[in-house]
């Protein structure tokens, strides 16, 4: 019987489901990276999230594997090239937590726009501060959406009721948005001129890979909002600190961020990330934007789907 490795917490029809079409499954969420070199020889399947890294050794170390499941949308951990020339499938699932994204990357804009975070914590404190906590609207603001995958179309049909205008930009896209009427496909020069928020949907890529540093911050014309529930190293950290001290930057909402084991982090790396703990208009989540009861589901029964399609193709 082949066997697949889950190494990490997937909602149970994932497992049911492959064992339903002849996989014998060992769960392991707690597994470390090393501990998959180790052990993946007798595997035929595996699948992952984030922690695990699918690369060339990797891959050597697994005769037997025939694919690889991505528990979400981030590819820059599977070496795709060296899995295609092994002849081993590798799915991933942005379609299970894009909506979840989506509402994600809203949620903080009006957080930050209300100042909401702050608010609760002073009230808790039994401060009334009613004027320094005065908001703002975002309707009538522009909105610039850079990558309209999955998350990015999500994020802009929420904003579709919002009142704003939202454009959008995608290198590898053309015609794209012609079926929603709320969003203007556009170049990256107009979101640079126009916009007053910006929302990153990226993959990491070596092209992406501090897509947001200096240079970027000082072209958009505008004082901005930035947000990013992409991944975290297409912002270079010390540009978003430099914007944020100038004020062009007039707030962040991050999701994702450069290192996001702060056990690791180097003497720079814990004075950078405390200067921008130190920002009132900077909100934080430890990347949880897909991380809802309902995408653990549909991550699950995305992959489950992808796998028995490609089996058919054997």
């Amino acid at each position: 019987m082949k066997k697949v490795l889950i190494t990490d917490g997937v909602h149970p029809l994932l497992q049911e489901g492959l064992e339903a079409i002849g996989f014998s499954c060992d769960y392991h969420p707690k597994i470390s990276l090393a501990e998959v070199r180790e052990r993946i020889t007798p595997y035929s399947g595996i699948i992952i999230n984030s922690k695990i890294l699918m690369d060339r050794e990797m891959f050597d170390t697994a005769p037997l594997l025939e694919f690889v499941a991505r528990l979400g949308s981030g590819m820059e951990i599977v070496d795709q090239v060296y899995a295609a020339e092994k002849g081993i499938a590798v799915h991933s699932a942005p379609e299970g937590n894009c909506n979840a994204v989506g509402e994600h990357a809203l949620g903080m804009l009006l957080a930050h726009a209300n100042n909401l975070v702050q608010s609760d914590c002073e009230v808790k404190q039994k401060i009334w501060r009613r004027e320094a906590n005065r908001g703002f609207e975002i309707m009538n603001k522009t909105v610039g959406i850079i990558g309209f995958g999955h998350t990015g179309s999500s994020f802009a049909k929420k904003l579709s009721g919002m009142g704003v205008k939202i454009l959008s930009y995608d290198k590898y896209k053309k015609d794209y948005a012609a079926h929603l009427k709320y969003v203007e496909e556009t170049g990256l020069e107009n979101i640079i001129h126009d916009a007053d928020i910006i929302s990153l949907h990226l993959p990491l890529t070596p092209e992406t890979r501090h897509f947001v540093d200096t240079e970027f911050v000082n072209q958009v014309a505008r004082p901005f909002v930035l947000i990013n529930t992409s991944r975290g190293n297409c912002v270079a950290t010390e540009a978003l600190l430099t914007g944020l001290a100038t004020g062009k930057i007039t707030g962040a909402c991050l999701d994702v961020f450069e290192n996001e084991k702060t056990e690791t982090f180097t003497e720079k790396e814990d004075r950078l990330y405390q200067e921008l703990y130190n920002y009132p208009q900077v909100l934080l989540s430890p990347h949880v934007a897909g991380w809802t009861i309902e995408s653990k589901e549909k991550l699950a029964a995305t992959l489950l789907r992808k796998i028995k399609a490609a089996l058919k193709d054997y």
